[in-house]
């Protein structure tokens, strides 16, 4: 049981290029439960983020805790960071190998040196949370791109972390496939696996997160998603525009019958002007 940030970075410092830093002085803390949306400009830092928290990087200065134990990078260390953060990466090609779908999946339990049995019971599971059982016995390299993407996904599903880490999982996916994978994210964060993920659509990121943290200059301002994807000079400072629903909030606000009402997507508004005539009878 985590009583503390299930993720922390402290005062972390990163380069690769020691003149050009890319993250300087990050602190940020993940808490269990949260749906954390980061977002930030092209090459501001967000995939050296994950990384980072991922163990696949080493700071340059300060470090990063995992449930409360500090990220070592030995090898141990860094087999006990991946039992518990698993991170997908925004190229399901950066990260399929194996001949088969199920085998892919199958990857990570098979190398914690779990029994058959259990590494087949949790690839079908991860399989079917993400839609992709009626690929399982496909080569990986016939699938769609939005099959690809679900099957890294069930890959790093299948190692059961307490963080699940999703470097712009919509990316490419065309509006069905995006309301699949949200579901999908529902899904899992329901059953208690905490998600963090980036993404350029401001709008997507006030639907999904209850926080968000802003990536600019090195930096990281991590605030409650309602108040910071409505700010326009924080966003600005990562080459973004305010998300549309809070103005449109805002505007309901004025509407006698409506005001309070808090829709977070395009259906959601939909259907809440369909709804307001038969209110106002």
């Amino acid at each position: 049981m985590v009583t503390g940030p299930l993720l922390e970075f402290a005062g972390v410092h990163f380069a690769y290029q020691p003149e050009r830093p890319i993250l300087t002085g990050v602190d940020l803390r993940v808490e269990p439960g949260r749906r954390l949306a980061v977002v930030g400009p092209n090459g501001g830092g967000k995939t050296t983020l994950f990384r980072l928290a991922a163990g696949s990087l080493t700071p340059r200065r300060g470090h990063v805790t995992i449930a409360g134990s500090r990220v070592r990078h030995t090898r141990a260390g860094l087999r006990a960071v991946r039992q518990q953060v698993q991170l997908v990466l925004q190229d399901p090609d950066d990260q399929l190998f194996s001949a088969s779908v199920r085998q892919d999946v199958s990857f990570g339990p098979v190398n914690l040196g779990l029994p058959p049995e259990q590494v087949r019971r949790r690839c079908d599971q991860a399989l079917a949370a993400l839609g992709v059982t009626s690929v399982a016995d496909r080569p990986t390299h016939l699938l769609s791109y939005g099959q690809r993407k679900r099957v890294a996904i069930a890959g790093a599903v299948a190692m059961r972390p307490r963080l699940l880490i999703l470097d712009e999982p919509t990316a490419g996916l065309d509006p069905v496939a995006v309301e699949a994978l949200l579901s999908t994210l529902d899904d899992l964060h329901a059953a208690g696996t905490t998600v963090v993920l980036s993404t350029h659509d401001v709008d997507l990121a006030f639907r999904w997160a209850d926080t968000v943290a802003v990536v600019s200059g090195g930096g990281v301002c991590t605030v409650p998603a309602a108040e910071g994807l409505a700010d326009p000079r924080l966003l600005a400072a990562a080459y973004l525009l305010p998300a549309w629903a809070p103005l449109v909030h805002r505007l309901l606000d004025r509407i006698p019958g409506l005001a309070g009402s808090r829709p977070r997507s395009a259906a959601e508004l939909a259907a809440l002007l369909t709804d307001e005539p038969e209110r106002a009878t």
